[in-house]
């Protein structure tokens, strides 16, 4: 079972929501806009596995709540707009979203999604996962997620993390979008390849002059290439 934190000033979204959880056997708390989400995450930051966070409310926007959020829970975010544009998407990867789904959505994809994420942030023990590697001046620490440019630690997102570490296990490899997408994500993209493509370019503005190693398959994919 799931705690999940459903923040939007609609009701109907948040009953929506909710009647697709609860049926899934999880358990959701409701916050009427931002301010509020921001309150019950500072009383109580450990009691939600998950937050799905609407962008545009009154008073404080989605963006700003979860920025006031991460000061007290470290809860995965998914976040929720009408709106599709890049900027917004960039925006909210940049402050450590996980996820980000445009209205209208699919409830069935969206309880996928938060599966995929909850799955992401607690993944199983793995022995192979706690080697050190180093390529020039980039290190790359898989248990302890620290990733370091020329002995600075950068400050990756959870996704790009992820994305990252995947490219690295799997180094010289050519991988195909939906490979990644798959693999990386952990289900079905319904989405475009802009999510991908994204958070690559995240990633490689994380990595500075080792943003090389990531390179550009046309038509194809990517390949981490040190």
């Amino acid at each position: 079972m799931y705690r999940i934190l459903v923040v939007d000033d609609e009701e109907k979204i948040r009953d929506l929501i909710k009647k697709y959880a609860v049926f899934e056997g999880h358990a959701v708390f409701e916050a009427e806009d931002g301010m509020q989400a921001v309150e019950m995450c500072r009383e109580h930051p450990a009691d939600y596995d998950i937050i799905i966070m609407d962008v545009m409310m009154p008073e404080l926007d989605g963006f700003s709540a979860v920025r006031e959020i991460r000061k007290y829970c470290q809860a995965p975010v998914l976040m929720l707009s009408a709106r599709g544009e890049e900027y917004d998407k960039i925006h909210g990867f940049e402050l450590g979203v996980d996820d980000y789904v445009v209205k209208p959505f699919s409830p069935k994809e969206l309880m996928l999604r938060i599966h995929a994420i909850i799955k992401r942030a607690n993944p199983a023990p793995d022995e192979s996962a706690k080697e050190v590697v180093r390529f020039e001046g980039l290190t790359i620490d898989f248990a302890a997620r620290i990733v370091t440019v020329d002995g600075v630690k950068a400050e990756l997102s959870p996704k790009e993390y992820d994305l990252l570490f995947y490219m690295v296990n799997n180094r010289n490899i050519a991988l195909t979008r939906e490979k990644l997408i798959t693999n990386v994500w952990g289900y079905d993209f319904y989405g475009d390849d802009r999510t991908l493509d994204t958070h690559i370019k995240l990633l490689r503005k994380s990595l500075g002059p080792y943003s090389r190693f990531i390179v550009t398959l046309r038509g194809v994919g990517y390949r981490f290439e040190p």
